[in-house]
């Protein structure tokens, strides 16, 4: 039976002596110190972009406009007023179980044929992906805290399935965008001192990174070849920014990548709309997709932003998948919905579908798929 035809397996197996990491427990990093970046908060990049349907040649834009507008007020009063800490996690609880937890590591696969594919999810939209002996990392965030400053916003409620030492030689950084949950000063920085690898973004977010940082910087559908692979910068319907004068000012998307053994897509953070056909249309239906169902509610706040389960499930359709794997939930509490509500509501969506439709996988936090 070929690798493609393959049933996929979700792998939870008892590590081998010869996968136990040689480093202590108490020196493996499954979380970093928030990297302070104040600045961003107030700064506001200026740089040449010309001008095209989605830059109106003073900042960037979704191709299709939120047709109820998104109320600043709104968003204002909401962000005052809510309960960001719902979730009620015990976080020294779940971290205690997550450690004492017996799990595969990930290994450097230099013979590895390009056929073979591997997909580790790590948490949030932090994901290891292997493609033959290539290994890609997906909006690297190991940090405690998804803000300018450790111990403000959003915390982390468990560890990364992956200790930095645990992971193999990083190829390459597909970077989605600059939302603090998504781009990870101290995780950027760790892994360029580890690996020196090249990282994929968007056009402007390289003015947010440290200068010793090897950034590729990529308009929608523009694409750059890496080895055998073809890396390409996908649409996403979202939005950018770090503080209070760049808002939009760097661009946002997913990433396609290509082989002759299938397409990879990433689909970074976005809400519902067309691309998701456009994307299938043009590159074939993914071999996997790594698509959000998390952040989403209150719905008339982040329906434009942000999927829900059922918008997810939809895009899984609209990209004919072979199959999907969730991202973007349970790791920080970025909106009001519980923190199990988005596999749930994932599970009654594809409960109302039929039985012959490909798989859509929510996987806990270390755990690989092979694809």
């Amino acid at each position: 039976m070929s690798k493609e035809i393959k049933i996929d397996r979700v792998e939870d197996r008892t590590m081998a002596d010869s996968e136990i990491s040689t480093i202590p427990k108490a020196q493996l990093h499954y979380r970093l110190t928030t990297e302070e970046c104040m600045s961003h908060m107030w700064n506001k990049p200026t740089f040449n972009v010309v001008a095209s349907n989605h830059h109106n040649g003073e900042k960037f834009h979704n191709e299709i406009r939120n047709p109820n507008g998104r109320s600043r007020w709104n968003l204002f009063k909401w962000l005052m007023s809510r309960k960001s800490s719902t979730w009620k996690v015990d976080t020294q609880k779940e971290a205690k179980e997550f450690y004492a937890s017996k799990r595969t590591l990930p290994q450097n696969r230099p013979q590895a044929d390009l056929n073979d594919w591997q997909v580790w999810f790590v948490s949030h939209a932090t994901v290891l992906v292997q493609i033959g002996p290539y290994n890609f990392l997906t909006d690297p965030v190991w940090a405690d805290h998804v803000s300018p400053k450790q111990g403000r916003g959003p915390k982390r409620v468990i560890p990364a399935g992956i200790a930095l030492e645990q992971l193999p030689e990083i190829h390459a950084v597909l970077l989605s965008h600059n939302h603090y949950d998504h781009m990870d000063l101290a995780s950027l920085r760790w892994l360029h001192q580890k690996f020196s690898m090249p990282i994929y973004t968007g056009l402007g977010n390289s003015h947010y990174l440290p200068k010793e940082l090897y950034v590729i910087e990529m308009d929608w559908w523009q694409s750059a070849l890496f080895k055998e692979l073809k890396i390409i910068y996908t649409p996403a319907q979202h939005g950018s920014g770090r503080g209070l004068r760049d808002q939009n000012a760097a661009l946002w998307g997913g990433f396609s990548i290509l082989s002759e053994h299938g397409h990879f897509f990433f689909a970074g953070d976005t809400g519902y709309s067309p691309h998701f056909k456009e994307i299938q249309k043009r590159l074939g239906a993914p071999r996997i997709a790594l698509l959000p169902i998390g952040a989403y509610e209150p719905r008339a706040l982040m329906r434009y932003m942000h999927m829900n389960p059922q918008d997810a499930f939809q895009a899984h359709l609209d990209l004919q998948a072979k199959r999907s794997l969730a991202i973007h939930y349970r790791t920080f509490q970025l909106t009001d919905e519980s923190r199990d509500q988005p596999e749930q509501d994932l599970q009654k969506a594809m409960k109302n579908s039929s039985k012959l439709m490909n798989p859509f996988y929510c996987i806990r936090e270390g755990r690989k798929l092979v694809v």
